[in-house]
């Protein structure tokens, strides 16, 4: 399956699970990404958003993002949406 890079991983809440994401290309609920690093590789199907602590549907490129992940990820990480499903 094909993969493009789409953001990278800013900050990780460990407590709650939760990876800040900055975005370079457009994110919807529903699409799944492949979070890739030196000792991460995470893939999910995005369940939820929010920006700005708000639920969203969609985000942007540039808008940074919060996503509850099943695994540990870490900064400098790079996020991937996953194509071709």
């Amino acid at each position: 399956m094909a993969e493009d890079l789409i953001g990278t991983v800013t900050h990780w809440y460990g407590k709650i699970g939760v990876a800040g994401i900055e975005l370079t290309a457009a994110l919807s609920v529903g699409d799944t990404i492949h979070i890739v690093g030196n000792t991460s590789d995470v893939t999910q199907t995005i369940e939820s958003m929010q920006v700005e602590h708000e639920s969203v549907e969609q985000a942007k490129p540039g808008e940074p993002i919060a996503v509850q992940l099943s695994d540990r990820v870490r900064v400098h990480d790079q996020v991937y949406r996953v194509a071709g499903e």
